[in-house]
């Protein structure tokens, strides 16, 4: 069983069966799924992104500048992170929302120590906001917070089971991967599943990426416990 675990959640899973927003539904889903999770003694921090809003790389043009366009979908990051902690709350998920920008009036700024201090009293930390800068993916953000939170693994939700060697809904013959290794994640121009700069930070530190299904029940705390599933990217 991991000590600490770094759950990424996109904004395309938060807006569940809608076509934007919250789905308040799904997320008092996943709530439930990581009480299991914390109950089992196991800590989390989630880094959420904001696609259900704003995407920074597809707003830029027509006028909008690419920093401009890159900080509004940081802000939407922040709208998740706000929402979905009062909705883990809600549930009796004992949760806190840190923001890596500082907008004080809404949410206490993310710092090493503040972050620290939540997690000790049994709380889920949800940090929006990125990394705080424009160019750089949720992904990457995530396990640049997972290296500074000392997390022992990032498990990645998605949509499909694991990394395929093609897209399989369009490939009725894709074959999954039980396991990559960092290089082979990032030479293979076919896996797209993360963002490249985020794998190859993970490398750098030798930190394991879990790639799995977010809406199979159990599968967050038995990526949690250590059991095989979905894909893994090591060493």
């Amino acid at each position: 069983m991991y000590k600490r675990i770094l759950l990424k959640l996109s904004g395309e899973q938060l807006q569940g069966n809608h076509e934007g927003g919250i789905d308040a539904e799904r997320v008092k889903w996943i709530a439930n799924q990581v009480r299991s999770v914390l109950t089992s003694g196991t800590q989390i921090v989630i880094m959420v992104g904001g696609g259900n809003y704003a995407r920074g790389a597809q707003l830029a043009g027509n006028g909008i500048g690419p920093v401009t366009a890159h900080n509004a979908g940081m802000l939407a990051t922040l709208m998740n992170a706000m929402v979905v902690s009062d909705i883990f709350n809600a549930e009796h998920v004992p949760t806190v929302a840190l923001s890596s920008v500082e907008v004080n009036q809404f949410v206490d700024q993310y710092t090493y120590r503040r972050a620290e201090h939540h997690i000790g009293k049994g709380r889920v930390v949800i940090v929006g906001g990125g990394i705080g800068r424009p160019f750089l993916t949720t992904d990457t953000a995530a396990v640049n917070l997972a290296l500074e939170m000392n997390c022992d693994v990032v498990i990645k939700t998605t949509k499909v089971d694991g990394v395929y060697n093609a897209d399989p809904t369009q490939d009725p013959t894709a074959r999954k991967y039980d396991k990559l290794t960092y290089q082979e994640a990032l030479s293979n121009p076919n896996i797209a599943v993360m963002d490249k700069a985020a794998i190859g930070l993970a490398m750098e530190d030798d930190k394991p990426v879990i790639i799995c299904d977010l809406l199979t029940d159990g599968n967050i705390a038995r990526a949690a416990a250590g059991e095989q599933i979905g894909t893994l990217i090591s060493v």
